[in-house]
């Protein structure tokens, strides 16, 4: 399978994970099931306010499900940055996949490629990690 992502997500998923560096950044992009591609991008903030961990704050996740329900949406994208690391899920990452749908996108800010950045997409289903080609939109 292959993310599609409008180009404005992704320039405001690097512009946030800069921002919001030296903590991981964290979002959903949601959009109609139906969708070929997420059409709404939601910053999230990093309740463990961390550069090793992320995690969504429980009102705020709430608030997001509650949405959801309203507008008819899913979650196509789950995203976070690695700060000090490769775009690659950590076994924390792993472990904490909850979405089978939903793909899962890691931008790294590390020093050593700067000012580059690495957008990754994978699939995490039942603990296995696929990477699956990103197609701009």
């Amino acid at each position: 399978m292959t993310l599609k992502v409008l180009r404005a997500h992704v320039d405001a998923i690097i512009q946030q994970s800069r921002d919001e560096y030296p903590d991981e950044a964290c979002g959903v992009i949601l959009g109609p099931a139906s969708a070929d591609h997420g059409q709404r991008l939601k910053l999230m903030v990093n309740a463990a306010h961390s550069p090793t961990f992320y995690e969504f704050d429980s009102k705020d996740l709430l608030g997001l499900y509650r949405e959801i329900d309203d507008n008819d949406e899913e979650i196509h994208v789950i995203y976070h940055s690695h700060t000090e690391t490769e775009a690659y899920p950590s076994r924390t990452d792993i472990s904490y996949a909850s979405e089978p749908d939903a793909h899962y996108v890691l931008v790294s800010t590390r020093e050593e490629i700067a000012p580059a950045v690495e957008f990754r997409s994978y699939r995490i289903q039942g603990g296995i990690v696929t990477e699956e080609p990103v197609e701009i939109l």
